[in-house]
C-alpha cells in the first residue's frame, strides 16, 4: 500500500458457487489491470441463523419465493479446495488472491492458507470476537465501514491496535452498504473525516452504479479502491446488478491510473510540458504608438501584447516617467536599453 492506489476487484459471490465462473472472474480482473481479486469466505451455518431473511436487494436479485438468507448463502459457498485452486490460478495470472472471512472458522482457514492481508467486511465491524482474533495475527488489515458511525470505526480500530495490529498496517474503507448505493448517500467527504479522526490510511469501497465515484475517491486521497464486478449483470445472484461488467472494470482501472498520474507533487510551478507555451500565451510590454527620442513615457503609451519573451506587464509601472533614448514604433517590444 504505497502511493499507487491498490485496486481490489471484488468478485465476492458473483461466481454463483461455480469454480469455473470464479476463474473467469479472475481472468477479467487480471486483464483489467486490477491489483487484487477478492472473494468471500464463509460457512453459511456460522454466518446466519435459520431465521435470517434476505435484504431487500437480495430479494429483488434472487428467487423471491424463498426468503431464507441461509439457503441463499449455502449455494454461494466456496469449499476449501476451491480456495486453493483459485489462489494457484491467481498466481498463474499475475494477480493477488484475497478473500474476506465472515466468521472465525473462515478466518482461521485463510490464515492457514498464508494470506498476508485480512479484509474485514462492513457487517463485522461490531463483531468483537472476530476483531480480536484478526488483531492477534498481526497482519495488514482492511476494514470496511458500511452502516457504521465514526465512533464505531474508532472503537474497531482501537480493538485492532490494542491487539497485535500496528496502526500503519490498517486501512479503513469508507463504504455504504446499499446495492446499488444512491449517489446522494455516497458522502465522499467522509474519507477526510475518517482520516482525520482515526489517523490511518483510508480508502473507499464502492457500491454505486458506474465508475465516477471511485475515480473521484482517488482524487480525495483514497489509497485503496474496492469495486464489485461480474461477468454480466444479467446473471442471477444477489450482487450482480450492482457490479461492473468487464469493460467497465477495465475503464475504471484505466481512469484511476490516469488520476494517479495527474495528482502530481503538489507544488504550483510550470510543468515541463507547458513551459514551451509561456512565450506564446503570455504577454510583454509593447509600445502602443510611434514615439520620438526624448519622449517621457506615460501609461497610455504602453500596451500588453504577445509574445511573452520580453519584460513582464507586471513591471509596466516602473517604466512610466522614463525618457526614451531613441525613436520607437507602434508594436515594438519595450526593453531596458530604450531609456536614458
Amino acid at each position: 500500500m504505497n502511493s499507487k492506489t491498490l485496486i481490489i476487484a471484488e468478485a465476492g459471490v458473483n461466481h454463483n458457487g461455480d469454480i469455473g465462473i470464479a476463474k473467469k472472474l479472475v481472468d477479467v480482473a487480471a486483464e483489467a489491470g486490477a491489483d487484487v481479486v477478492k472473494f468471500q469466505t464463509f460457512k453459511a451455518k456460522n454466518l446466519v441463523s435459520k431465521s435470517a431473511v434476505k435484504a431487500d436487494y437480495q430479494k429483488s436479485n434472487t428467487d423471491n419465493n424463498d426468503d431464507s438468507q441461509l439457503k441463499m448463502l449455502e449455494a454461494l459457498e466456496l469449499d476449501n479446495e476451491a480456495h486453493f485452486r483459485l489462489n494457484d490460478y491467481c498466481n498463474e495470472k499475475g494477480i493477488k488472491f484475497l478473500s474476506t472471512p465472515f466468521d472465525l472458522e473462515s478466518l482461521q482457514f485463510l490464515m492457514k492458507m498464508g494470506m498476508d492481508t485480512i479484509k474485514i467486511p462492513s457487517g463485522e465491524i461490531t463483531n468483537l470476537p472476530l476483531l480480536e482474533s484478526v488483531a492477534s495475527f498481526n497482519k495488514k488489515v482492511i476494514l470496511s465501514t458500511g452502516m457504521s458511525t465514526l465512533e464505531e470505526i474508532i472503537e474497531a480500530v482501537k480493538v485492532l491496535i490494542d491487539g497485535e495490529t500496528r496502526r500503519e498496517e490498517i486501512t479503513v474503507l469508507h463504504c455504504n452498504t446499499e446495492y446499488p448505493t444512491p449517489f446522494e448517500d455516497v458522502n465522499l467527504k467522509a474519507i477526510k473525516t475518517i482520516q482525520d479522526a482515526v489517523g490511518v490510511q483510508v480508502g473507499y469501497s464502492d457500491h454505486t452504479l458506474g465508475i465516477e465515484i471511485p475515480i473521484a475517491a482517488v482524487s480525495l486521497g483514497a489509497t485503496i479502491i474496492e469495486k464489485h464486478f461480474t461477468l454480466s449483470r444479467e446473471m442471477g445472484g444477489p450482487d450482480h446488478r450492482a457490479s461492473l461488467e468487464p469493460h467497465e472494470l477495465s475503464e475504471m482501472v484505466k481512469c484511476i491510473r490516469n488520476i494517479e498520474n495527474g495528482m502530481g507533487h503538489g507544488n504550483k510551478v510550470p510543468s515541463p510540458s507547458e513551459k514551451k507555451n509561456m512565450e506564446i500565451a503570455r504577454k510583454s510590454i509593447h509600445y502602443g504608438k510611434d514615439l520620438n527620442l526624448g519622449h517621457k513615457i506615460e501609461s497610455d503609451d504602453l500596451v500588453m501584447k504577445r509574445p511573452g519573451n520580453g519584460i513582464s506587464p507586471m513591471l509596466y509601472k516602473s517604466f512610466v516617467g522614463k525618457v526614451l533614448n531613441k525613436e520607437v514604433g507602434e508594436d515594438d517590444m519595450l526593453n531596458n536599453q530604450d531609456f536614458v
